[in-house]
């Protein structure tokens, strides 16, 4: 069984993933696509073009673990609004959201003590 923490670092690739892709063309992607390692412990994200199909990559110490789901309905909603590059950094809180079908736009944030993100 694989846990998804808040510690760890989700990237959302903005390229749409060929789904016939397992672990070693997504961590391809992680490389050549997100420049980024895919033995790093950071989780990332892909998505279908048509979104409605994701798959989650993420190395746990021993190899890669893939994990994927797919709507029989609807499509998963993408964060509007972030900066520009190959990935966008997500949150645990968004990243549950996204896979749970809750609208993003819907979602108020009341203001909390925490620590500010840095960008990588």
């Amino acid at each position: 069984m694989i846990g998804f923490t808040p510690a760890q670092r989700y990237y959302l690739s903005r390229q749409s993933a060929d789904m016939r892709k397992s672990y070693d063309g997504l961590s391809g992607m992680v490389r050549q696509g997100l420049g980024r390692d895919p033995l790093s412990g950071e989780v990332f994200i892909f998505l279908n073009r048509r979104r409605t199909m994701i798959k989650i990559l993420v190395w746990d110490r021993s190899g890669f673990v893939l994990w994927g789901k797919r709507l029989e309905r609807g499509t998963f909603e993408l964060p509007r609004g972030r900066e520009d590059g190959a990935s966008i950094v997500l949150s645990w809180e968004e990243l549950v959201l996204i896979l749970e079908g809750v609208s993003l736009r819907s979602i108020r944030r009341r203001k909390r003590y925490g620590v500010e993100k840095t960008a990588a």
